[in-house]
């Protein structure tokens, strides 16, 4: 495959946060704790393995083993798990949502990322061994986000009703959208793979946590990927000290809320991804995941007719801290907690929270991950490769919005001169001699001469447009064949990882699909892939 890389900025689908965050603007340093570079790994390593309990690390590999009891585990997989026993393994992690057949393709980028950032740490710090983990995300209980994925311009949809944690969902009506989605596969070895998968990892198991394990095990096991579920009790029982600091004490409500007000003094322009709650746990029961919140000095289970003092909450935490779910701001502690992890690999909207939550993090005590942008790739055929060189368009130029990638081509490719830039530039020349006329004569004048001003640059904008028109109507076969590339590479106008599911990408290359983004994703390149196949 050939292979061209674009800076996240310049691709115009990357946040200033996140853009400023990969150049290292010296305002946002107080927010993170180590950039990640190859050499900055040393220090995380030993600040972890100075703040990372051995208990911990007993209670994790017991629950891992047995959370794998009832799947065929690859050699590399238990021998990951085996290696966090030891003191000198340390973990990568990526966490995402249970989505149906994996959901849009970057689910697969975000786990190739940590397996190779996993790879290459072993190589620098070769005394140390480094565990690629995927965190499932079983307890959110967004149905509507996870029940579909896109195939070929069509969403193939999981309709059923659902409440609380998804991962307990059972696997039910996923038979019949089976049926739907193997006929549409077509005849050829590849098709009948996909179709093996979807039976094998929805018809044959029971929930919806089993199934996500079995389909990312199925995909990344012989990687040695490890796959953990935090909604377990053995795990959260590490949870019980964190969680009464925030439900009784109300710390991370405290510092992320500050946390939040310094970044929008360094820049206005940051979007806040997450706002903290005074109490950030939800109470978690068969079909119910609901926030727990303070009324009246009681502790109330949302929308639910369940109450406690105090004393019954914390006793209840103690005695079934399952029960216990944490939000998106209490997820990533609970995960520093029970993982020796280094390195958080996600994507641009989960930075940018987690951005959020560094001084959260200090007053826990809990070492603050160093925190990666994951991979982004586009994917090009050699067919749509030689479209693009045929009509002289740049693939940078494919990422803009479609009006100014359509304004811009036929700028550069109209016979006569579009820009009226230098007009304007004329324009304001001569009003800037008519501003020092009036100075000198009757100020008064000033604003009859702005308002000509602008007067004069909106009709010369106005002309610009109606002549773009015309030359877009004169070159409309041009720009019929630039809008069909455009939308076949960007569907509804968003980049293709967040849109298309792996599937269709599978048909075509097979094995080799995995194999290619194993070989071309460096997690430490921070540039946007564009690859050739």
């Amino acid at each position: 495959m050939d292979v061209d890389c674009i800076p996240f900025r310049e691709t115009g689908y990357f946040s200033k946060l996140i853009c400023d965050y990969i150049d290292q603007k010296r305002e946002l340093a107080p927010f993170y704790n180590r950039f990640p570079s190859m050499e900055a790994f040393k220090d995380q390593i030993e600040e972890k393995k100075a703040n990372y309990p051995s208990k911990n690390r007993k209670v994790l590999v017991d629950q891992l083993q047995a959370q794998y009891a009832h799947l065929e585990i690859s050699k590399a997989t238990q021998k990951n798990i085996d290696a966090l026993k030891q003191e000198t393994t340390f973990t990568v992690v990526t966490g995402h949502q249970l989505n149906l057949f994996t959901g849009p393709l970057y689910f697969l980028y975000k786990i190739v990322s940590t397996i190779n950032l996993a790879k290459q740490l072993k190589k620098k710090y070769s005394k140390y061994n480094f565990v690629p983990v995927y965190w499932m995300a079983t307890e959110d209980h967004d149905f509507d986000e996870i029940n579909y994925f896109n195939f070929k311009g069509q969403k193939v949809q999981w309709n059923r009703d659902a409440s609380g944690a998804v991962g307990e969902l059972d696997t039910e009506g996923l038979d019949a959208l089976y049926e739907t989605f193997s006929g549409e596969l077509g005849v050829s070895k590849n098709a009948d793979e996909l179709r093996d998968l979807f039976k094998n990892t929805y018809l044959e198991h029971n929930n919806l946590t089993e199934a996500t394990r079995f389909l990312a095990n199925a995909l990344f096991g012989k990687h040695g990927l490890v796959i953990l579920d935090g909604n377990d009790k053995g795990l959260k029982q590490l949870l019980v000290p964190y969680a009464e600091k925030d439900i009784f004490e109300n710390i991370p409500y405290q510092k992320v809320t500050e946390s939040m007000e310094n970044l929008s003094k360094v820049s206005s322009h940051y979007k806040i991804q997450v706002n903290p709650r005074e109490i950030n746990y939800f109470y978690l029961d068969e079909g119910i995941r609901e926030r727990i919140v303070q009324t009246n000095g009681k502790y109330e289970v949302n929308s639910m007719n369940i109450q406690f003092s105090k004393e019954e909450l914390k006793k209840e935490l103690m005695e079934n801290p399952e029960r216990f779910s944490p939000n998106v701001i209490a997820r990533p502690l609970f995960q520093e907690i029970i993982l020796p992890n280094l390195c958080y690999i996600g994507g641009g909207g989960e930075l940018a929270y987690w951005l959020e939550l560094k001084s959260y993090f200090d007053a826990m005590g809990i070492t603050f991950p160093m925190l990666l942008l994951r991979n982004s790739v586009l994917f090009i055929t050699q067919k749509q490769a030689k479209k693009v060189d045929k009509l002289a368009l740049k693939v940078s130029d494919l990422f803009l919005k479609q009006h100014q990638f359509i304004n811009k081509k036929i700028r550069e490719i109209s016979n006569i001169d579009i820009d009226f830039g230098p007009q304007k530039k004329h324009l304001e020349a001569q009003f800037d001699a008519l501003y020092e006329l009036t100075e000198k004569t009757d100020k008064t004048f000033l604003g009859a001469v702005k308002a000509q001003e602008v007067k004069q640059k909106n009709g010369l904008d106005a002309l610009e447009k109606r002549l773009l028109q015309a030359q877009k109507r004169k070159l409309k076969d041009h720009v019929v064949r630039m809008t069909d590339i455009q939308n076949a590479l960007f569907p509804n106008q968003s980049l293709q990882e967040r849109q298309a599911n792996f599937s269709e990408l599978y048909l075509e290359l097979g094995e080799d699909l995995i194999a290619e983004l194993m070989k071309h994703l460096d997690p430490l390149e921070q540039s946007f892939l564009v690859l050739r196949h």
